[in-house]
């Protein structure tokens, strides 16, 4: 290694990436150790099951009539058991991977993973949430697209199909509690409940937590101008304690739900420009034109 007068590394060995770590998926790490298991009848059983559950794979989900079909089913395969080992595994090594599998075979280990994508493609993706997403047909490709997502794995290159599950798995149980407390809130808005099948989730949120301001604990789910028009005027003639409706909201929202609701407490203390111009001489038209922003769809257009 050689080094200029400032201690700085020069020549070829500075310009040398680092060395990323071999990361192959779980269950080939596995197999690798047979060669050194004294179970002899373990590696025939194992390539007859996972042979199985590739051709299985295949006319599920690629094309078992050609071989780049056969290959897709083969990565599929890896990945998918991978899964299923890693999470049944989380802090033992591959020799306990290996023994998983000859103990309760790879098909055990593929059905632990098929259930996470399964369970995984059930939850929503995004806060909006429409009437197409009970589809069956939709269901299904959702759930398809995920699995080839996820468990696509070259039995010779890194994978980090776990690392991503876990990502997706927490983002959207992240967008499950945010739904959740919208459809809370629509049950018990004062008005009535709102039924839609399409739900703007961040919108009813922004809703309930805007019109808190006014006190009094009121649920407001779903509004329209009117409505708004009449709640500005309450305020401005009020002038309440904000943090006084909210804490009167909070205590009719159940406590599973407050997390979400004080994260956007917060975050409409500090940035919502409907709150931060109510008691200013901001027009009704500049004030509804800003809810629409927050609210959305969620808005009843009773003035045309």
């Amino acid at each position: 290694m050689m080094q200029d007068d400032t201690g700085v590394d020069t020549g070829a060995d500075a310009m040398l990436p680092a060395v990323v770590a071999e990361h192959l998926p779980r269950l080939v790490r596995a197999i690798r150790l047979l060669a050194l298991d004294a179970r002899s009848d373990a590696g025939p059983a194992l390539a007859d099951e996972l042979a199985g559950i590739t051709a299985m794979v295949a006319g599920k989900f690629t094309n078992d009539r050609t071989a780049e079909g056969m290959q897709r089913a083969l990565f599929l395969t890896v990945g998918c058991v991978s899964l299923g080992l890693e999470r049944a595994l989380t802090h033992e090594g591959d020799q306990a991977a290996l023994d998983f599998l000859v103990e309760y075979g790879a098909e055990h280990a593929f059905q632990a993973g098929f259930r996470l994508i399964r369970d995984l493609s059930q939850l929503p993706e995004d806060t909006l949430v429409g009437e197409y997403d009970q589809d069956p047909v939709y269901i299904a490709r959702r759930l398809r697209d995920l699995f080839i997502d996820i468990c696509n794995a070259d039995p010779h290159k890194n994978w980090n199909g776990d690392e991503r599950y876990a990502v997706q798995l927490k983002q959207r149980k992240d967008v499950q509690a945010i739904v959740r407390l919208a459809s809370w809130l629509r049950r018990h808005n004062d008005a009535g409940p709102v039924s839609d099948l399409d739900l703007n989730a961040e919108g009813v949120i922004a809703l309930a937590v805007i019109f808190a301001i006014e006190g009094g604990g009121r649920i407001v789910a779903r509004t329209g101008q009117k409505d708004f028009e009449r709640f500005v005027r309450a305020v401005r003639k009020s002038r309440p304690d904000f943090e006084a409706g909210w804490s009167a909201l909070g205590a009719k929202v159940p406590l599973q739900h407050h997390g979400v609701l004080q994260e956007r407490i917060e975050a409409y203390r500090n940035s919502c420009s409907v709150i931060h111009k109510i008691l200013t001489r901001a027009s009704m038209k500049t004030l509804f034109q800003e809810l629409e922003n927050y609210a959305g769809s969620e808005l009843d257009a009773d003035y045309s």
